[in-house]
């Protein structure tokens, strides 16, 4: 299970620091945030305590209203159980209470200025995409008309030459050599580099090329949702299929299917024209256009 510091959330988001400074390095196992609202009211039957601890202004100015002793006991029933963190929103104030508690205990409380909701939906897309699980594999990474696509292939068949050729072309690499693939849902994959090679490529006969400084920053982007993969193999005589409609294929990974096609090399053909076109056939098909229903109507309606 992939971990985060509180440190690096604090980093992160430029959160202030109001107490428990010696525990920022207190571990962070679960990539969503939580608002205590009925555990304030005494109701711990699913409390996920392992959470990062969310108080919005509908917590505060209900602690706020609280006499002292009350509110003692509303806050001590949830600092008992050691959350990585508390963070407050809005930049609230009047939060002598809480740093007294956060202190005793030692527990992180940190301070945005952020609205709650705002915040809430920044903290949790991040700890879900940093705390995603992962896996590394040998191909290249590129996003050709806004659409993630992976290329796999035996080593030299020519994958980084052809993502060359796209960039020239206007698209964009992500990563060359490993691709990290990261699980976001059960229906979203998204492809990043490893930090080591982030914005190089390598092209066999030239060496390294860092793609933003030669082609600037609209060659290379951080990261994209993968929606193709694509298989570059060796031509194979009378192995292409010609039908109208080729049955969709899908690749696992992290047991999330993404669709598949196999495009053949040759010298001479246009391999980085017909990702293109997959590109675009596939966003057709999400709108829900079928080339070949329309093709097929239209000799039906000459029939007719």
């Amino acid at each position: 299970m992939k971990t985060i510091t509180v440190n690096k959330l604090v980093k992160e988001f430029k959160l202030e620091v109001l107490a428990g400074k010696e525990k920022l390095d207190q571990e962070i196992t679960k990539p969503h945030t939580h608002r205590p609202g009925l555990e304030f009211i005494g109701y711990f039957e699913f409390f996920p305590m392992e959470r990062v601890q969310i108080l919005g202004k509908k917590e505060i100015t209900y602690l706020q209203q609280l006499n002292e002793a009350e509110r003692r006991k509303r806050i001590g029933n949830i600092v008992n159980y050691h959350p990585p963190c508390f963070i407050v929103t809005a930049g609230q104030s009047g939060l002598t209470y809480l740093k007294l508690f956060c202190a005793e205990e030692n527990i992180p409380l940190l301070r945005t200025t952020e609205d709650t909701s705002d915040f809430i939906a920044k903290a949790d897309a991040y700890l879900t995409r940093v705390m995603a699980p992962e896996i590394a594999i040998h191909g290249v990474c590129i996003n050709v008309f806004g659409i993630g696509i992976l290329l796999r292939g035996e080593s030299g068949v020519g994958k980084s030459e052809i993502a060359h050729t796209l960039i020239g072309r206007g698209h964009r690499l992500v990563a060359d050599d490993i691709v990290v693939l990261k699980k976001l849902s059960h229906r979203t994959i998204l492809g990043t580099h490893n930090e080591k090679n982030k914005e190089f490529l390598a092209l066999r006969s030239i060496g390294l090329l860092n793609v933003v400084r030669v082609y600037g920053r609209k060659a290379f982007q951080e990261e994209t949702r993968i929606t193709l993969d694509i298989k570059l193999t060796k031509w194979e005589k009378d192995s292409l299929n010609n039908e109208l409609e080729v049955e969709e294929e899908t690749t696992d990974y992290l047991d999330v299917p993404v669709p598949h096609i196999e495009i053949q090399l040759q010298p001479g053909r246009d391999v980085a024209g017909l990702i293109e076109a997959a590109a675009n056939n596939w966003y057709l098909q999400q709108q829900g256009y079928s080339a070949a229903e329309d093709f097929l109507s239209r000799i039906e309606e000459n029939d007719s």
